[in-house]
């Protein structure tokens, strides 16, 4: 079972537990290949971390590092710092009921659905291949594709909720709430805690997490960074 410390450094710990069989780098710098998804992490912020890191992201690439953060040279553009949060779910709570009517699992033929609302709603995290990080679900109203939300990083004991992503002719219809209730209730089902991240000042996400049952648990940098 991941440690709550090793929640601290979720990128490193995912790639070096459930998720190792997408870690491109060695023992000091890993990334997810650049097709599922845009993260990379270092166990500890030394300069030689610093210089793998290098190694692993190609001149132009944009990506995103989380928590541990090496001090970085003149090939590197800091593009954007913030704080995100940590949200666990609350042991306090019980699972709410696994209820599907409506949504869908989501497939390869729904991958250009997917890609096109993520760039809409929030761009730059989801990818072709972000799919197979974990299950997706997705619900379709009026002939259109209004919502979705699935798994992202994996570590021993916990999953991470991600891409939770409503269509804007779509909100206030309680859709994200389903969503991840659904996930919730499956992860809960395989003895797996849930877990997600949301920018910190996104106060009406963070408030619906919190009335779903998750709390939060820590306040992590995130950096936005492209190799020059």
């Amino acid at each position: 079972m991941t440690t709550l410390a090793e929640m601290n450094n979720p990128i490193w710990s995912a790639l070096t537990s459930a998720q190792a069989h997408f870690a491109i780098g060695g023992p000091i710098a890993k990334r997810y290949p650049a097709e599922v998804a845009p993260f990379i992490a270092v166990p500890e912020p030394t300069a030689a971390a610093a210089d793998a890191l290098a190694e692993l992201v190609s001149p132009g690439e944009i990506v995103n590092i989380v928590s541990v953060t090496p001090k970085l040279d003149k090939g590197w553009e800091l593009l954007a710092t913030g704080d995100i949060v940590q949200m666990v779910w609350r042991d306090d709570v019980p699972s709410p009921d696994e209820d599907a009517t409506g949504i869908t699992p989501l497939t390869d033929v729904d991958t250009p659905d997917m890609l096109g609302l993520t760039a809409l709603v929030f761009p730059g995290y989801f990818r072709r291949r972000t799919p197979e990080m974990g299950e997706y679900f997705g619900i379709r109203q009026e002939g259109q594709f209004a919502a979705m939300a699935g798994e992202r990083m994996k570590l021993h004991g916990y999953e991470e909720i991600s891409a939770v992503c409503t269509h804007p002719d779509f909100t206030g219809r309680g859709l994200a709430a389903r969503l991840i209730n659904l996930l919730v209730a499956k992860q809960l089902k395989r003895g797996i805690v849930p877990f997600l991240h949301v920018n910190e000042a996104n106060a009406r996400a963070r408030a619906l997490y919190a009335r779903l049952g998750f709390a939060d648990r820590a306040l992590l940098p995130l950096w936005l960074l492209k190799r020059v």
